[in-house]
This record gives C-alpha cells, sequence and structure tokens, in this order.
C-alpha cells in the first residue's frame, strides 16, 4: 500500500464500532452503568444476585454484562468467580 493510499484507508475508531444491537462502545459503557447503579440497590437489600440476574438485566448482551460486573467490582462489590457466581453487599463479605 502506498503512502497515497493510507490517507483514504478507513481509520479505525472504537467509538463508532457497532456492538450488538449497533451499539457503540460508550452506549455499552452508559448502559452497563446504569445497570450498577441499578444492581447496587438491589444487591444492597437482597446482600446478594447471581450471574445470572446480572445477565438478564444486561440483555443477555456479553459487553454490557461483563462491564457491569467490572463496575460493580470498582464500587467494592464482591462479584464471585465461577465457582460462586453471585454479586455479593462489600458489608457481608468475610474476611481471612
Amino acid at each position: 500500500m502506498s503512502v497515497d493510499n493510507m490517507e483514504q484507508a478507513p481509520e479505525c475508531n472504537i467509538s463508532v464500532r457497532a456492538y450488538k444491537n449497533g451499539k457503540t462502545m460508550e452506549q455499552c459503557k452508559e448502559e452497563a452503568r446504569k445497570n450498577t447503579a441499578l444492581l447496587s440497590d438491589e444487591v444492597l437489600k437482597k446482600e446478594e444476585v447471581s450471574w445470572a440476574k446480572v445477565l438478564e438485566v444486561a440483555d443477555n448482551d456479553e459487553l454490557v454484562y461483563k462491564l457491569t460486573l467490572k463496575y460493580l467490582r470498582q464500587k467494592g462489590f464482591d462479584i464471585g468467580n465461577n465457582k460462586l457466581p453471585r454479586v455479593k453487599s462489600p458489608m457481608n463479605t468475610t474476611g481471612f
């Protein structure tokens, strides 16, 4: 590819790449932030919610689901693991 052709090549811009349902990464992040706020309240009331519930709230969108778990972890929630697939309130986690 010559230098002249490179000027005409499309740029890689992650902000306009479409994910599930044609959403951009920023739209997915915004949806995950909203889900995090919703689920935070639910976890604090019920003490824990399953990953299945998180996936349901994310409307089965894998990227939004993963971002939601990430944001919950950043807020201090225990997001579990593959053997304990649940989100628990930070007040109810056990220490060492």
